[in-house]
Order: C-alpha cells, then structure tokens, then sequence
C-alpha cells in the first residue's frame, strides 16, 4: 500500500513543485535548473559509482562483508536514477544520496530494520598439486554384453 501512496505522492509533489518554482522564476530558467542538476549529478554519480566499485572489490579481495559497499554502491545508483528524473523533488532525494554521511546514515537505518543473514565457506588449499601422469585418461566404462546385440548398423559415430 505504501509503494502505491509513493507513487501517486511522488508526481503529485513535482507538479506543484514545477508550478510553484516556474512562477516564481520562469519557465526557462525552471528547464535550465532541471537539465543542470541532471548533468551535475550524472558526473558526481559516476565519480562516486566508480569509488563504490573500488569499494566492492575491495572488500570481495580483503574478504570482508560486502553488505555496507553494496548498500552504497545501490544507493548511488538509485541517486543517479532519480537525478535523471526531471523533478526537484527527486533532485533533492538523488544529491542527498550521493552525500556519503547522509548513506552511511540510511545504511544504519535499513540496517537496523532488516535481518541480514551471512554464510561462511571453509576451503581446504592443499600445499602442491598432486602431479598427474599425462598418458593416464579418467574416465567412467561400462562393459557391453556383445551377444545380445541385436542392431548391428553403423551408429554413425564412425561413418566412412
């Protein structure tokens, strides 16, 4: 129910918005502002995108919990989708998110909401590798009984 109330109060807010701020400054000047913020943040998203992935690898290599990095590089993602969305509205929301404090501040708060489940995996690395004889092919064979075979015709995996 919620969902269906952000998306009938998310359009609802950009037009009075668009209406209040047009009047106030004009309509060229409203689209200069829209189109602005847009190309602002689609550079500040893909600098910060970039810096999440480091981030991301980072911890996959270090072997660390990825939950927080992942967070951030989905929030700055979701920030790259609303700054592309005409709307200062959605601006609004789309340059709080690329503000590092203000996600670290929503990852605690989705944090505490959500269960997070983690696994671990135990891997064994043996120290050499066990040499293998290269004339030796493994393999699984099953023995077939001869005298009951009753098709004798070519099974065309040796066709002359």
């Amino acid at each position: 129910m919620w969902l269906f109330v952000l998306f009938i109060a998310v359009p609802l807010i950009e037009i009075a918005l668009f209406i209040q701020v047009g009047g106030a400054i004009g309509l060229w000047a409203t689209l200069a502002i829209v189109v602005i913020t847009a190309l602002i943040g689609t550079n500040m998203m893909r600098a910060q995108g970039a810096a999440a992935m480091r981030d991301i690898k980072g911890s996959f290599n270090d072997m660390r919990d990825p939950s927080e990095p992942l967070a951030h590089g989905a929030m700055i993602l979701f920030s790259g989708a609303l700054l592309l969305t005409p709307g200062f509205f959605t601006d609004t929301v789309g340059f709080l998110l690329l503000i590092p404090a203000f996600r670290r501040a929503a990852f605690q708060w989705l944090k505490s909401r959500i269960k997070v489940q983690t696994f671990e995996t135990h891997t064994t690395y043996q120290s050499r590798p066990t040499p293998r004889d290269p004339d030796v092919i493994e393999g699984e064979f099953r023995e077939v009984d001869q005298t009951n075979k009753v098709d004798n015709t070519p099974s065309g995996w040796t066709r002359h």
